[in-house]
């Protein structure tokens, strides 16, 4: 059917606008997660060998450590949180 110039377009479904989630490339949320992944990777090698770095020092006697400049004070300050 021909329409003339004074007749209008309707919608007849409401225009729904995705969320900013949906929004994004599936790529793009894959992306992401690899990125976070990774970074949390990263996060649990560093935490584990400061543990072991922590594990070692504190095996060592107050004399060795000294020779070394250190004390248990400052291990315990620096890296106390695996103790």
């Amino acid at each position: 059917m021909p329409m003339n110039m004074h007749e209008s377009f309707t919608f007849t479904q409401p225009l729904v606008l995705p969320s900013s989630r949906a929004a994004l490339p599936r790529f793009s949320l894959l992306n992401l997660w690899r990125i976070r992944l990774v970074a949390w990777l990263k996060r649990c090698a560093e935490d584990y060998s400061d543990a072991i770095v922590y594990e070692n020092l504190s095996r060592l006697s107050d004399a060795e450590l000294k020779h070394r400049d250190l004390s248990r004070d400052i291990i315990a300050r620096d890296l106390g949180r695996w103790g």
